[in-house]
Order: C-alpha cells, then sequence, then structure tokens
C-alpha cells in the first residue's frame, strides 16, 4: 500500500491528467463543440485551441510565408479559474492549478468529464496516457549546495567554481515496471521573494498505448502513474525540504 506523506504546503502549481485519441472519430470540430454544450454550467469561459502552420511559396519576385490557422480544439476555464479543461481532435486534458486537493478529486472530475468527451466524440481508442506535476521548490537564501535540498541535481566538476546563478536539466529515464516514461525537468524559475531561490520541479509521466476508450485500461494506468509520481517527488528531495513543505 502506499505511504504517501501529506504536505501542509504542497509545492504542486500544477497538475494534468492526459488521454490522446485516434482522431478519426466522425464529426471533427463540431463534436467538441458539443462537448462545450455538456459542462457549460461548469465550465463557462472558453477559447478556441489554434493550430498555426506557415506555408513557404516560391514565386518569381522571391519567397513568400503565407500563415494558415485552424481550430484543433477549444479551452474550457472553471468558475472558479482553477481548472482547465482541453477538448482536442487529439485528445482530452484536464489541468487543475493551484491549490491542488488531492488526487481523487481530481481524478474523479476527469473521469467524469472524460465520459461526456466520449458521448460526443464516440472516440474508440485510447493511444497515450499521460500525467504530469508541476512543483515550485522555493528554497530559502543562502543557499550554498542544491543537494542540501534535492537528491536529482547537476553535478559540477570539483575544478569547477560551485556557484550556480541558473539551470536547466531534462533527463528521460524508463518506467519498464509500469510501462511508460518519466521526463524529469529540473529548473531555476523567477523567485517569488528576493530571500528565496525557486526551483521547478516538473514530473512528467507517458505511455503510448492502445486502449479501448469504453474499457478501464487508461484509468488502472492513470492510478499507477500517480502512484509512481509520488514515489518519483520524494526520491528527488531531502529531508530538509520535506521540513520546508510540512
Amino acid at each position: 500500500m502506499e505511504d504517501k506523506i501529506h504536505y501542509t504546503k504542497a509545492p504542486i502549481t500544477e497538475a494534468v491528467i492526459d488521454l490522446s485519441v485516434d482522431i478519426s472519430f466522425e464529426g471533427g470540430v463540431s463534436s467538441l463543440s458539443n462537448f462545450g454544450h455538456l459542462i457549460e454550467g461548469e465550465y463557462s469561459k472558453h477559447g478556441d485551441l489554434i493550430n498555426l502552420e506557415n506555408k513557404i511559396q516560391i514565386g518569381q519576385d522571391g519567397t513568400s510565408v503565407a500563415a494558415n490557422q485552424t481550430v484543433f480544439g477549444y479551452r474550457f476555464l472553471s468558475s472558479d479559474n482553477r481548472q482547465i479543461v482541453q477538448a482536442r481532435l487529439d485528445g482530452f486534458s484536464l489541468i487543475r492549478l493551484a491549490p491542488y486537493e488531492k488526487w481523487e478529486i481530481f481524478r474523479d472530475e476527469a473521469r467524469r468529464l472524460w465520459n461526456l468527451y466520449q458521448v460526443a466524440t464516440n472516440t474508440k481508442t485510447v493511444t497515450r496516457v499521460a500525467v504530469r506535476y508541476i512543483n515550485r521548490l522555493n528554497l530559502p537564501l543562502p543557499l550554498n549546495d542544491l543537494k542540501e535540498y534535492l537528491l536529482t541535481a547537476p553535478e559540477i566538476s570539483p575544478k569547477l567554481s560551485q556557484a550556480l546563478s541558473d539551470y536547466f536539466m531534462q533527463l528521460e529515464i524508463p518506467q519498464e515496471d509500469i510501462g511508460g516514461t518519466l521526463v524529469l525537468i529540473e529548473a531555476i524559475i523567477p523567485p517569488s521573494k528576493d530571500d528565496l531561490v525557486s526551483v521547478l520541479l516538473d514530473i512528467d509521466l507517458f505511455s503510448n498505448v492502445a486502449f479501448s476508450s469504453t474499457e478501464d485500461d487508461h484509468w488502472n494506468l492513470l492510478e499507477a502513474f500517480r502512484i509512481r509520481k509520488n514515489e518519483i517527488f520524494e526520491a528527488c528531495i531531502t529531508d530538509k525540504t520535506r521540513e520546508l513543505l510540512k
């Protein structure tokens, strides 16, 4: 059984559940409009998701670039501005902004909305499953060594200065036991206060699949990803960071 630590100062700024689908469903963008009508009582604010394609044409007078814009989905915002639903031709996403509550609430809302997306689009196949959690870790100054707070951090040669004012690190790590891939991103981001160093810890777990959209395989995988996400977060931080989050 999972033994998850509860943090009163949870660092999650954004959580995402994403399901990509086979885009061969009939109805196209009009089906996505129907989805919008099903949720308009709760997610009334919306906007278009635009695909911008540049076409280069070479004529006798030189080269010209023509921009072609097409709508490939819609973005819906909840009345409290905390949740965003994306209904796209290639899939569905639910995004939760801070403050994050708990997985069960987030998952259940995603599943409810996904069922409505299925009704509107009649999609048959899930092709990709993903869970992503973006965390902001606010570390106090002075900070002599990142490894006081992070177990996953850049290693600087001892022959170089150890002072670090900025960094960006991306790791791709197979998660073979659960059939997924982890993309882990760390970076220094603008601090919320002058006496802090803010570090982005972005945990993205995904798998390319071929699941029936009417079965539970993708939800079972999402549960496995949620548990692994927690394990990854705990594996990346130290007790000193945990104290900051309590």
